[in-house]
């Protein structure tokens, strides 16, 4: 796996360490990236939140 890429962060993690990650990799608060995931989810009819989540749980490494 290339150093650099979204990374799951298992430090900060409260479920899978998902929202941590993609905030730390683009830079943004952990925190207004778990606000706005959740909000997103909830709000929006076409965007299955837990579905998602599981998936790049999945997909994303998690960091060293």
């Amino acid at each position: 796996m290339a150093r650099g890429g979204i990374t799951r962060d298992k430090c900060n993690a409260m479920i899978g360490g998902v929202c941590a990650g993609l905030a730390r990799h683009f830079g943004w608060s952990i925190t207004g990236t778990r606000v706005v995931y959740v909000l997103i989810s909830i709000l929006s009819a076409a965007f299955p939140g837990i579905l998602v989540y599981l998936i790049l749980w999945l997909l994303i490494p998690e960091s060293d």
